[in-house]
């Protein structure tokens, strides 16, 4: 999928890179898939800011998203490929035979005429959403589901893939994108095929503004505030601020966060590569 480079007509075109959305084929969303979408702008119930730089943004409506593809035994034809603000990845409208719209994750190279199934039997085609009991090994897979009937939750966003390795006992192994390599129950689902809009990770904003637009508000850094507003603040000129640490004392880059009685780490066999190596 091709990117786009703008030629420096104003400060904010002069370092962007932006989307071509050559994959893209309506701009108009099905009306009977949008959902409202509220946002809080950082703020509890009680009106104070408890997310800093968060707020403002341009007014979206969500897409119901079909992350379960359990209408099964029917075949459904591609109808629209089309951007979603609220995902980095685009999104297929599909029509199933009885009539009935959904929306799905688009995978890479959908076409608009495509057909594509779910369920048990089914050819393992990019698109069709099968049991990992049946998906071949060494498969690229996405829209993965942790518990049987959920939904898929890993390996959604944009350019995202799981690869399944093997199997063992009731367990399929899946690498994740992140590198790690857990265990997951056979009779979960995945979607064969990446995820698209592979470029996604290429695009340079340009301009604060373009930041504002999605809703964030400005960042500023801990070294640059006074002692007591951060951990890492003051100093005689421009102190580096110690050891990294969050607004509330954390240490940040690379602070391990996950518990260490957490029930499913049994089913992980090897976690993400990270780039501190300790």
């Amino acid at each position: 999928m091709p990117i786009k480079k703008f030629s420096p007509v104003t400060p904010g075109t002069r370092t962007l890179v932006g989307n071509a959305f050559a994959e893209l084929t309506t701009d108009t969303p099905e009306k009977s898939l949008l959902a409202p979408l509220k946002k809080s702008g950082g703020r509890n119930n009680q009106g104070r800011m408890t997310i800093r730089q968060r707020g403002g943004g341009h007014k979206r409506r969500y897409r119901i998203i079909d992350f379960k593809r359990d209408k099964e035994n029917m075949s459904a034809e591609i109808k629209t490929v089309e951007y979603d603000p609220n995902r980095s990845a685009f999104i297929a409208l599909v029509q199933y035979q009885d009539g009935e719209k959904r929306y799905i994750l688009a995978p890479q190279g959908i076409q608009v005429g495509m057909t594509i199934d779910s369920g048990k039997g089914v050819t393992p085609e990019t698109g069709n959403a099968m049991y990992l009991s049946e998906i071949p090994l060494g498969a690229v897979i996405h829209n993965i589901e942790m518990h049987p009937g959920n939904g898929g939750i890993l390996a959604r966003s944009a350019g995202s893939y799981g690869v399944l390795m093997g199997r063992e006992g009731k367990h399929a192994i899946v690498k994740l994108p992140s590198g790690e390599v857990r265990r997951v129950l056979l009779t979960c689902k995945a979607t064969v095929g990446s995820v698209s809009n592979s470029d996604h990770s290429q695009k340079v904003l340009g301009k604060a503004g373009r930041k504002r637009w999605l809703g964030r508000r400005p960042r500023v850094r801990g070294v640059a505030m006074n002692p007591v507003d951060h951990p890492m603040g003051g100093g005689e000129g421009r102190a580096s601020g110690g050891h990294p640490r969050s607004r509330k004392g954390l240490i940040a880059k690379g602070y391990k966060t996950r518990s260490k009685n957490k029930y499913s780490s049994k089913l992980i066999i090897s976690r993400r590569k990270t780039k501190n190596k300790k």
